[in-house]
C-alpha cells in the first residue's frame, strides 16, 4: 500500500477539481474552502478543505473518506 504523501490545499483541491467537485456556493470563507459533488448515487458530499502549505496526513485521509473517492484512487489522481 503507497503511502499518501503530504500536500498542500491548493493541490487537493485541483485534484478534487479532477474529481467533479466544485466550490459551494455561500460557503468556505476565510481560512477554509468547501467543495462539493453530487455522485452518481445522488448522494451529495461536501468536504471542507484547511487552507495551509501541507496539509496533515490524519486530515488528508478524513477529507479523501468524506470525498468517497478511494485511496488508490487519489493517488491515481494526484499522478495526473
Amino acid at each position: 500500500m503507497t503511502k499518501l504523501p503530504v500536500i498542500s490545499s491548493d493541490k487537493l483541491i485541483k485534484i478534487l477539481q479532477k474529481s467533479g467537485f466544485t466550490y459551494a456556493p455561500k460557503r468556505g470563507k476565510g481560512s477554509h474552502v468547501a467543495l462539493f459533488k453530487t455522485d452518481l448515487k445522488g448522494i451529495k458530499r461536501l468536504v471542507i478543505i484547511p487552507k495551509r502549505s501541507n496539509i496533515p496526513r490524519g486530515t488528508l485521509l478524513s477529507i479523501i473518506d468524506q470525498s468517497g473517492i478511494s485511496k488508490e484512487e487519489f493517488i491515481e489522481l494526484i499522478k495526473k
